[in-house]
C-alpha cells in the first residue's frame, strides 16, 4: 500500500499573556482541521474524449471553437503540455487503465480480437474497488463486451455502455444512432432516451449526487468525437454558417455539446461540495480524427503538429490532458515534462493511498511530484507509441505499412520509423536530421528493438473469447472478433448486408466447460434477422467439422457439437447462393447446454 505523507506542525509555546496561548490553540486547532480534510481520499473523475486532438478546444488556440468550460477546467488545474496516449482509442484505454503499455496487455488494436484486454491483469477500477471506493463507467469501453472483459467484471460495480467501438457499429442494436438508442445497464439491454453525451454525464452525475461514506472513483469515456458526427442542429448549424464542411461543423458541433456538458458537472460538483476534494482529469485519447488533416497546415487547426489519428507522428498521440485538485494542486500551472497515460494509475495509487499487491509494476510511474511542483529532479525519459496490426511484427522499414507505425520520445528527439527530429526546435517534425545524428539514430533504434521484445516477450497468441463459463452462457461473437484470413473484418451495420463481400476470419477461443454445446450462425444480427442467401455451411472448432445443407431463405443454422475443455479456433463458411463466393458467418451464439435432468 502507497502511503500519503503528512506533514506535521509544530507552534512555539507561550509561557504569558494568555491572548497568545489563546492564538495558538485557534492555530493548532485550524491546522488539525485541515490535516483531517486532507487525510481524506478524494473522489477521482476521469473523463476521456474521442478523437479530440489537442487542437480541438479554444484554450489552445483553435480559432473557431469555444470551449469555455474547457477553458475553465484548464486555468483552474494544470496542465500537461507534452502528454501522450496511443493513436487509436483501444490500445489508449487499455494503457490507461492498467498503467502498462497496451501491447504488453494484448489490447493493441480497435478490431481482430486485439480489442480484449488480457484478463489477468489488474484494472484501475480493481484498484479502486478493492481499497474501498465505489465505481463507475459510463459511455465506451472497447476492451471486450463478454466474460470475463466486460467493464462489469474488471471491477467496475456501476456500468452504463454502448458495446464495440460505437453506439451504432456492429454488435449494438440495430437502430442505435446516438439519440434514444440501447445502451447495457450492468450487463442488461435497457432503452435510454436522450443524445449519448448526455445520457453518459447525467449516470456519472447521478451517481455522484448520491449520499455514500465511500468515496467514488467515475470512468467517464465518451464515444464523442467519434464518427458518425452525429449531433443535434442547433450544434453544427453555426459552423456551417461559418463555411466548414458538414462533417467538420457537426464534429465541432459535438465538441461543444460536450463542453456543455462538462459544464453542468463542475456545476454539479459545486452543488454537492464536492468540488475541493475531488481529482477531475480530463484528457483526449488520440490525435483529432476531423479538426485537421494532419498534412496541410491551412487544412483546420492541429496546433503546428504533423499527422492526425492514426499516426505516430507528433498530432496522431500528444493530446491534451488537464487535472483539477483544489484541495491539493495549484491552479494555472503548465508541465513541460514528457508523460503519458500510463502515469495515471501509479499516480492515483499516490494520491488516493490505494492498496495494491507487493511487487506490483508499471511501465508509468507517478507524475504525483510534477504536478505538486516539489522541486524533485525529473529525468529524461524514453517512451514509444506503436500502430500494430493483427499480427505485430520487428518491422523498421516505413514502406511495409505505408504510413509510419512506431515513434521513440524523449525530451528533445523523436524517432519515427527511422526519421528524426528535434522536437524542441522543430515542434511540427518538417526536417529530417537523421543523417546529421546517426548516433541518436542508432541508439534510439536500439532502445526500440530492445522494447519490442520486452513488451511481446510473454505474449500468447491470443487474447481469447470464453465459451461455457457460467458467468456468461451464451456467448456472443461477431465479425468485428475475427482474426482475417480473407480479407478485412468489418464493423459497419451497413456492411453486412455487402453481397460483394467475401471475407473470412476465425474466433480464438478457450473452452471453459467441456460438453454439449449449441452454436447459432447468421449473417445478420438476431434483432434483425433477414435471409442469409446461402446454399450450405461448414463449422470448424478445433478438430471438429460439420457440414449442413440449407434454404437460402433461411436466417440462421443450428450446430451441436460436443466440444472438449481447451484453447480451439471457430471458423465457418458459408456459400452464397447466387455468387457461390464463400463468406464467414458474422455471428455466433455459442451456448453450453447442461445435462439433463432425470426425474
Amino acid at each position: 500500500m502507497v502511503s500519503s505523507t503528512l506533514t506535521t506542525y509544530k507552534f512555539p509555546r507561550f509561557s504569558s499573556m494568555r491572548l497568545m496561548r489563546t492564538l495558538g490553540t485557534l492555530f493548532l486547532l485550524t491546522n488539525l482541521v485541515c490535516l483531517g480534510m486532507a487525510s481524506e481520499r478524494p473522489n477521482v473523475i476521469l473523463i476521456l474524449t474521442d478523437d479530440q486532438g489537442y487542437g480541438d478546444m479554444s484554450c489552445h488556440g483553435n480559432p473557431w471553437l469555444k470551449t469555455p468550460n474547457l477553458d475553465r477546467l484548464a486555468s483552474q488545474g494544470v496542465r500537461l503540455e507534452d502528454y501522450h496516449v496511443d493513436p487509436a482509442c483501444t490500445p489508449t484505454r487499455a494503457a490507461l487503465m492498467t498503467g502498462r503499455y497496451s501491447s504488453r496487455v494484448g489490447a493493441w488494436t480497435t478490431t481482430q480480437g486485439r480489442q480484449l484486454l488480457n484478463p489477468e491483469k489488474v484494472t484501475m477500477a480493481d484498484v479502486f474497488a478493492a481499497s474501498g471506493y465505489r465505481t463507475g463507467m459510463f459511455g465506451k469501453w472497447h476492451l471486450g463486451d463478454t466474460w470475463p472483459y466486460a467493464p462489469r467484471f474488471r471491477g467496475f460495480q456501476n456500468v452504463v455502455r454502448h458495446l464495440a467501438g460505437g453506439i451504432d457499429e456492429i454488435g449494438n442494436p440495430i437502430g442505435n444512432d446516438y439519440f434514444d438508442d440501447t445502451y447495457h445497464r450492468n450487463g442488461v439491454a435497457e432503452n435510454i432516451s436522450g443524445y449519448c453525451t448526455d445520457v453518459f454525464f447525467e449516470e456519472c452525475e447521478r451517481m455522484i449526487s448520491q449520499s455514500s461514506e465511500q468515496p467514488f472513483f467515475v470512468y467517464l469515456p465518451l464515444n464523442a468525437m467519434h464518427s458518425p458526427h452525429t449531433v443535434a442542429s442547433k450544434y453544427s448549424a453555426p459552423f456551417i454558417a461559418d463555411g466548414h464542411s458538414e462533417e467538420r461543423s457537426k464534429f465541432f458541433g459535438q465538441i461543444i455539446n460536450f463542453d456543455e456538458n462538462l459544464g453542468r458537472l463542475l456545476e454539479c460538483l459545486e452543488s454537492q461540495q464536492l468540488s475541493d476534494n475531488t481529482i477531475v482529469i480530463f484528457m483526449g485519447d488520440n490525435g483529432t480524427a476531423k479538426g485537421a488533416s494532419g498534412r496541410m497546415p491551412e487544412d483546420g487547426f492541429n496546433a503546428g503538429m504533423r499527422g492526425r489519428k492514426g499516426s505516430v507522428y507528433e498530432g496522431g498521440h500528444r493530446v491534451a490532458c488537464f487535472v483539477r485538485w483544489p484541495a491539493k494542486l495549484e491552479s494555472g500551472r503548465k508541465i513541460d515534462e514528457l508523460t503519458s497515460c500510463r502515469d495515471w494509475l501509479p499516480t492515483l495509487i499516490e494520491w488516493c493511498n490505494l492498496d495494491v499487491a507487493k511487487g506490483t509494476h508499471f511501465d508509468g510511474q507517478s507524475i504525483a511530484g510534477l504536478l505538486e511542483g516539489r522541486g524533485d529532479e525529473w529525468p529524461d525519459r524514453t517512451m514509444v507509441v506503436q500502430r500494430q496490426s493483427d499480427r505485430p511484427t520487428l518491422e523498421l522499414s516505413p514502406k511495409k505499412y505505408g504510413m509510419p507505425h512506431y515513434a521513440v520520445m524523449t525530451q528533445k528527439w523523436r524517432l519515427v520509423d527511422g526519421e528524426l527530429y528535434d522536437i524542441i526546435h522543430d515542434p511540427g517534425q518538417k526536417k529530417n536530421i537523421a543523417a546529421e545524428h546517426s548516433d541518436v539514430v542508432g541508439k534510439l533504434q536500439s532502445r526500440y528493438e530492445k522494447h519490442f521484445a520486452d513488451v511481446f516477450a510473454t505474449d500468447a497468441n491470443y487474447t481469447r473469447f470464453q465459451l461455457g463459463a457460467p458467468e456468461e452462457n451464451p456467448t456472443r461473437l461477431t465479425v468485428r472478433d475475427w482474426h482475417p484470413t480473407e480479407g478485412n473484418v468489418i464493423w459497419k451495420q451497413e456492411q453486412l448486408g455487402d453481397d460483394s463481400l467475401a471475407i473470412n476470419g476465425f474466433w480464438a477461443a478457450n473452452v471453459v466447460r467441456s460438453g454439449q454445446y449449441r452454436i447459432r450462425l447468421s449473417r445478420f444480427p438476431e434483432d434483425a434477422p433477414a435471409a442469409m442467401n446461402v446454399r450450405d455451411v461448414r463449422l470448424k472448432i478445433g478438430d471438429i467439422e460439420q457440414t449442413r445443407i440449407i434454404s437460402p431463405n433461411d436466417a440462421s443454422v443450428v450446430f451441436d457439437m460436443e466440444l472438449p475443455v481447451g484453447e480451439t479456433l471457430l471458423q465457418s463458411w458459408m456459400t452464397d447462393a447466387t455468387t457461390n463466393k464463400q463468406r464467414g458467418a458474422y455471428f455466433a451464439n455459442i451456448e453450453f447446454m447442461p445435462p439433463s435432468i432425470s426425474p
